[in-house]
């Protein structure tokens, strides 16, 4: 048989991305077991039983494997967020809904994630929340938050409007980052913070409608605008 041939190429095509998702199973798993930094490309290859070449040709970086992850995490949560925003009731049912999937999808994943967050802080490392090359998780979830503010009818501000998903996603990005760190038993602490902090932003959002807000909204636009503006 012609490897040109369709039967061929099929089977090709099937094996690179069998190939693919076993590298990308062992290495989260070694990130897991000994940290990201500690693990290496070769400790990949050689997990998986493949040439360090080969290992190379399907990822170019351990960088390459997380975003290969985040993709993987946004397909995957996907039909559970709409699925929450679909069914929420009320604003703080309905970010309550989301905050908790997010919590159960990525609880095998905590220390791992736990150990790429020293590249948070820097918007031009591609591993960082806040990088270009994260954008498309960045504004997917933003996405989910908009849907949200629609389906629970809840009215904005017009100039507020525009930047409240982004504010609601850092928002929901302080609750991970506590939520990697929380030591207290099945992360309680997390829990009890999430419930507290719910009635703040809710309340929030609802006094920003006063027009004694308006000062305030616009402190918060500017704050908005630099820090999500774009890296040099």
């Amino acid at each position: 048989m012609n490897d040109g041939e369709p039967g061929a190429v099929l089977r090709k095509t099937r094996k690179a991305d069998e190939t693919r998702s076993r590298i990308l199973e062992v290495a989260l798993e070694l990130f897991r077991q000994r940290g990201f930094e500690e693990t290496t490309m070769r400790d990949i290859a050689s997990a998986c039983g493949i040439a360090l070449g080969a290992t190379y040709y399907y990822f170019g970086s351990k960088e390459a494997i997380v975003l290969a992850y985040y993709d993987v995490a946004k397909d995957q949560l996907k039909p559970l967020l709409e699925d929450a925003v679909e069914n929420a009731r009320g604003l703080a049912g309905g970010l309550r809904s989301l905050l908790q999937v997010r919590f159960e999808y990525f609880s095998p994943n905590r220390k791992f994630l736990g150990a790429l967050f020293p590249h948070a802080a820097d918007p031009r490392d591609p591993l960082s929340p806040f990088s270009y090359e994260s954008r498309h998780m960045r504004h997917a979830d933003q996405q989910h938050f908009q849907r949200l503010l629609e389906q629970t009818q809840t009215t904005v501000p017009k100039d507020l409007a525009p930047y409240l998903p982004s504010l609601l996603w850092l928002y929901q990005m302080a609750l991970l980052l506590f939520w990697i760190y929380d030591r207290s038993e099945e992360q309680r602490r997390t829990r009890l913070l999430t419930e507290k902090s719910l009635r703040i932003v809710v309340r929030l959002v609802q006094l920003s409608r006063r027009p004694f807000s308006r000062p305030l909204r616009r402190m918060i636009i500017e704050l908005l605008e630099t820090v999500m503006a774009p890296a040099a």
